[in-house]
């Protein structure tokens, strides 16, 4: 076994001058439900200096050669330059400020990594265009990141050995919640040469076209008395809606949703970020306190979605809004049209009302998700799921060296793998707040929890105990990736 190390602090910058290649037609270079909104605050990161890096803009072809470049951050103070592994935490679904401070920073001072992350394409500040039309959103997909990541990862390497003289690599190590946690899964399976190991944590590995589980789940995390309210909110909210729709949307601060579908999608969502990110009583409390005194629910359901949900939380309406959506210009809140982009393209995840005992309106159908990507991205735009889980296997994956771990109130670990199989363990966090991503966010999983802190889940004992699990199997992987290169 791999003796873990007492590190000194150890920093240095590696900085490289590299001439970025800009491409025909241009490059800007100055959230989404399954992503954090952006953290804030200098103490939430280990860094947010940018460094840069050229990327190549299509790596399935043969001649073309055209660069942008790619935004990406380091964090050092703990590394042992030597022999230390490197920890490549992957950015997804929107932009990336810098290394944010959670469970992340504890494993790599415990380990003495580095921590390296890169911005996926497109999002934030490292769009190869000047314009996120549909032509230009060709190139933004799962596999096109996945091989960025790969060319990233040698570059890093090689530029590490120039500085520090010397010839052997580094272990990898690499990591990600949701999106990014299939990402590195999908690494793993992909490029096993070049990472030691991975780890896939509220990995949504499997592309699923309609997931009425995810709407049932909530269901399951609210318990009798919150989802008997909530489903009885979804029925009054329809019922005005048919009378008198636009005081209803004013109600919830919502009246620039003109699609029906858009504003009951968002009345969903509001709902959901509840459970996901650990903070259930904040909904279910005062929801179920307003039934039991017979007042009004809707108005009830109204103060949590505005002073929690657009306030606390930070939710910007406009994410629902379909005219927002088709808006090509590239800033750093183009990430909700890059988004649903990757979704009408490649996974779907169409949360979907059950066809009995739904939470959400039953009006968010499978035809109201390709509407709406026909709607914002043209005709033939749809999701081909079949195709994506043929590629990367789906909960079927056929990798080595992945750890999976899921919050047993999130209902994204439905599509993700919930079992274990011959060295690929899969863990399930059992606790009332355990959500999205807890073994690196911790409770609650929004806002940021510094160190992703395990004392304020309802049993933190099951944090820490798939934590110790974790750093088992990075401590044996990383020793196995040592004697192979021995």
């Amino acid at each position: 076994m791999r003796r873990l190390p007492m590190t000194k602090s150890f920093s240095f910058t590696l900085l490289l001058t590299t001439t970025f290649w800009t491409l025909s037609y241009g490059f800007v270079r100055p959230p989404t439900l399954l992503q954090l909104q952006s953290v804030s605050g200098s103490g939430n990161y280990l860094t947010k200096e940018e460094l840069w890096f050229d990327q190549t803009l299509d790596h399935f072809s043969p001649y073309d050669h055209r660069r942008f470049p790619q935004r990406y951050y380091e964090f050092l103070d703990y590394f042992r330059p030597s022999d230390g592994p490197i920890f490549l935490k992957i950015c997804g679904e929107s932009a990336c400020p810098g290394i944010s401070n959670d469970y992340l920073s504890v494993l790599a001072k415990k380990f003495g990594a580095a921590v390296v992350s890169p911005e996926h394409r497109y999002y934030g500040k490292s769009s190869p265009f000047k314009s996120h039309t549909t032509e230009n959103l060709k190139y933004l997909s799962s596999k096109q990141a996945l091989f960025d990541l790969a060319v990233f990862r040698q570059f890093y390497q090689e530029s590490l050995n120039v500085k520090l003289n010397k010839t052997k690599e580094n272990p990898w190590f690499i990591f990600g919640v949701s999106y990014s946690g299939a990402m590195s899964a999908w690494f793993r399976l992909k490029f096993p040469h070049l990472t030691c190991g991975s780890l896939a944590s509220s990995a949504v590995v499997q592309a699923v076209y309609n997931f009425p589980e995810f709407d049932q789940q909530i269901g399951e995390s609210a318990g009798p008395e919150c989802k008997a309210a909530l489903q009885e909110t979804t029925r009054l909210v329809e019922g005005r809606l048919a009378t008198n729709g636009k005081a209803v949307k004013a109600l919830f601060g919502a009246t620039q949703l003109d699609i029906e579908g858009d504003f009951l999608y968002f009345l969903a969502d509001a709902a959901v970020i509840a459970f996901q990110y650990g903070n259930p009583d904040k909904l279910c409390s005062p929801l179920v306190q307003a039934k039991n005194n017979g007042e009004d629910l809707v108005d009830a359901y109204a103060k949590y979605v505005k002073e929690y949900y657009l306030g606390s939380f930070g939710v910007d309406v406009e994410t629902y809004n379909q005219k927002h959506l088709k808006n090509t210009a590239v800033s750093e809140g183009s990430s909700d049209r890059l988004w649903w982009f990757q979704v009408c393209t490649e996974v779907a995840y169409f949360q979907v009302a059950p066809a009995n005992d739904s939470i959400r309106s039953s009006k968010v159908d499978t035809r109201y998700h390709l509407d709406l990507c026909k709607n914002v991205f043209g005709e033939g735009v749809y999701p081909d799921v079949v195709a994506t889980n043929i590629y990367y296997g789906g909960t079927k994956i056929a990798g080595s060296k992945i750890v999976f771990t899921n919050g047993s109130q999130d209902p994204w670990r439905h599509a993700s793998k919930q079992t274990s199989s011959p060295d690929m363990p899969s863990y399930i966090i059992n606790c009332h707040n355990c959500g999205h991503g807890t073994d690196l966010r911790g409770c609650s999983q929004s806002p940021l929890t510094l160190e992703g802190n395990s004392q304020n889940c309802s049993n933190p004992d099951a944090v820490n105990k798939v934590r110790q699990q974790l750093v088992e199997h990075i401590d044996l992987w990383l020793s196995e990736c040592e004697e192979s290169d021995v």
